[in-house]
């Protein structure tokens, strides 16, 4: 006996189909199965694809990805239907895949056997789809899949798209709507398969309507409606709106979370679904997943319109333009989520007709943070408003602060809050700006040419740590196309960085970016939270991120000057000789570009021995003048150092062990001019050095600023 004639006795036949040509081969007892003429012959996919039971041809699918991925058995069983959809029987397919002609296309081939099994259900249209083997493997990596997608959709749209996209292995359905609950009625938070519009009659339902989703809110069951007959039977006043669609399945199940019932999830299916418990296994699976990122969504949405909501009211626009002058600002919050912190900067106008410029950085990265940072900010704008000096102001912030503190302070808190600030008051004619530092970053001053130099102030304690604080004040004025920048440690420090490398990598930055302030407000922030930033972390180990807030003030150019000079000023007091080194400091910032490091190493030994020289031997202050004019490499640098005593230096000869009067023979030797010139009351001591050698202009003495 042959081996076809065996094949057909057990009513099992051959087939061979061949994904890349679109056919499929089958013997006799293959084609009968098929409801196929009773013989062998070559047959169309399309043509043996309507004999099969839709929902199981669209799994088969993934059963024959899957064995051809893993070389294995693809095996089913499939309905074959009628004409009409009517199952006429069951089959049961194994095959094996064979390589792909040509090699490493994704072609393929399988080569195996269909066989009648004992299931014959005559007139059904729903019956379950007993798909085998791979097919709970399919459902796992669905699972798998949805889970992970729907975990990271961080919004409810995004949810709903994730939703939409689910192809759920066997019955994927062609329409979802989710409902959520307002009070007593029902809402579409969305839906998907339908048109514009079609949501209309489903909206502001009550929940005492008969309407499945209504009764799955109420009870926290779901219902499955496997045929329409069904959905007309229970749900008759409703069942008009449901028919239009042409669905003939449904599903709804409850969106549950934490013992909560926050909505109703509706499946709706083309084809006859009826429901077996792995399917049903399966939508309450997703409707679970569905419900944990809608809340998820949620509750996100709600924390970002909160912060956005804190930012627009705590955030001050920068108001009116300032004639002579250009502002821009950032404000960057970390806020642990909420995108708020104690950060500000602020802009006010002053009954004078000078600009107050403010910024500041509340202890803390919380709600608390910014809560006190609004309270700060309102009282700061009421002392400016009132005149005050910008001493004056920061006092009686820091005494409000502390009261604050007293009055509001909680067990739970670590500590009362302090806060660090900078206040400028600005006059627009004359470029000078006041300067009261209540231990804050000090600013720093970008030239016309693109130096950048970190301008050292005088300041004093944060605000709120002692109730009578005294802020000294620091005069900085800018000249045409200067830029003075105000920021909070955290555009220096994020990354790992301390104050000295975040300087390191900001002053490229701004030596860089001299043109637009915006585009330069936006570079600095891109050099800390941009892409590059991955590539200049600093050497700390904490590389915990900080609230940034950034405030640019330019001097725009009046008188076009083809060199405008680079200058510098320092007060320096008998109470504070700790601030030599801070002069030494600002003249190699100065000079940083200088040709001559040599020169520069004599100028900042000179200025050391010039401050020094006054405070040993003069009962005042010493006041230190730095400007370097002229172009590159033909420039000049000319330092006075002031003071109020009459006496005049004198020459003298010290001993081979002698600990000073080296003074003046050290500027004789090094400096290429220098002079002492009385004052009115007082003295000047200068000297100029020549980055060519020579003079490019005559000497001229400098005008001595106050600071």
């Amino acid at each position: 006996m042959r081996t076809e004639e065996v094949l057909a006795a057990t009513a099992t036949g051959l087939w061979r189909w061949d994904n890349g040509a679109g056919t499929v081969t089958l013997d006799a007892e293959a084609a009968r199965l098929l409801e196929l003429p009773a013989a062998a012959g070559v047959f169309n996919e399309a043509a043996v694809r309507s004999r099969f039971h839709p929902v199981d041809w669209n799994e088969i699918y993934g059963v024959v990805t899957l064995a051809v991925a893993e070389g294995t058995l693809a095996e089913a069983r499939l309905r074959i239907v009628d004409g009409d959809g009517r199952v006429l029987r069951t089959v049961r397919s194994r095959s094996r895949p064979l390589p792909a002609d040509p090699p490493g296309s994704e072609n393929y081939a399988l080569v195996g056997t269909l066989q009648e099994v004992a299931e014959p259900q005559p007139g059904s249209t729903g019956a379950p789809t007993p798909i085998t083997g791979d097919w709970r493997r399919s459902r796992e990596a669905f699972l798998l899949d949805a889970g992970r997608a729907l975990a990271e959709a961080r919004s409810t749209t995004e949810v709903l798209r994730v939703a939409a996209s689910l192809s759920m292995p066997g019955f994927s359905p062609d329409g979802l709507a989710v409902f959520g609950v307002e009070g007593d009625r029902l809402t579409i938070i969305g839906h998907h398969g339908q048109s514009v519009g079609d949501e209309d009659p489903f909206t502001e339902m009550t929940l005492e309507t008969d309407y499945p989703a209504a009764e799955v809110v109420r009870s926290g069951r779901a219902v499955y409606l496997p045929s329409p007959e069904e959905y007309r039977r229970r749900f008759p006043a409703t069942w008009t709106l449901a028919s239009r669609f042409g669905r003939r399945s449904w599903a709804f199940l409850p969106l549950i979370v934490s013992g909560r019932t926050m909505g109703a999830w509706m499946a709706g299916f083309r084809h006859p679904v009826s429901f077996s418990p792995d399917e049903r296994s399966v939508l309450t699976t997703v409707a679970r997943m569905l419900a944990q990122a809608l809340a998820r969504a949620g509750e996100a949405e709600t924390e970002r319109e909160l912060s956005l909501g804190l930012q627009r009211s705590m955030m001050p626009s920068l108001g009116p333009e300032i004639p002579g002058m250009t502002v821009a600002a950032r404000y960057v919050p970390t806020g642990g989520g909420l995108q708020v912190g104690g950060d500000w900067y602020d802009m006010i106008p002053l009954p004078n007709g000078r600009i107050a410029l403010v910024i500041g950085d509340v202890q803390g990265h919380d709600v608390r943070a910014a809560g006190l940072m609004g309270q700060l900010r309102i009282a700061l704008r009421a002392y400016a408003s009132e005149g005050h000096r910008p001493d004056a102001v920061l006092s009686r912030a820091s005494r409000f602060l502390c009261g604050l503190a007293g009055a509001h302070g909680d067990e739970k808190d670590t500590g009362a809050r302090f806060a660090t600030c900078l206040y400028a008051e600005a006059d627009p004619e004359t470029g000078t700006l006041d300067i009261a530092r209540a231990g804050h970053p000090d600013p720093v001053v970008i030239s016309a040419d693109g130096t950048a130099v970190i301008r050292q102030t005088a300041g004093g304690l944060p605000l709120g740590v002692e109730t009578d604080a005294d802020y000294p004040t620091t005069q900085v004025v800018l000249e045409d196309g200067e830029t003075i920048m105000l920021c909070t440690d955290g555009l220096i420090e994020t990354g790992g960085h301390d104050m000295a490398t975040g300087w390191v990598r900001l002053r490229p930055v701004l030596e860089q970016h001299s043109g637009d302030l915006e585009k330069l407000a936006d570079a600095l922030v891109q050099a800390v939270h941009g892409p590059t930033s991955h590539y200049t972390t600093g050497p700390l180990a904490d590389r915990r991120e900080d609230d940034i807030a950034v405030l640019l003030l330019r001097r725009e150019v009046g008188i076009p000057r083809l060199a405008p000079p680079r200058r510098s000023v320092l007060t320096i007091a008998q109470a504070e000789p700790e601030r030599i080194a801070a002069a030494r400091h600002q003249l190699r910032e100065l000079l940083h570009d200088w040709v001559d490091p040599e020169q520069v190493d004599a100028a900042v030994l000179m200025i050391s021995e010039m401050a020094t020289n006054v405070l040993v031997h003069t009962d005042g202050d010493a006041l230190l003048v730095a400007e370097a004019t002229g172009e590159r490499g033909e420039r000049r640098l000319r330092v006075e150092v002031t003071d109020s005593s009459d006496e005049l230096p004198h020459r003298r000869c010290p001993g081979e062990m002698a600990s000073s009067g080296r003074g003046l023979v050290l500027m004789e030797g090094l400096a290429d001019a220098w002079g002492v010139d009385p004052r009115g009351s007082g003295k000047s001591i200068w000297f100029e050095l020549y980055e060519s050698g020579e003079p490019a202009e005559p000497s001229r003495p400098v005008a001595a600023d106050t600071a």
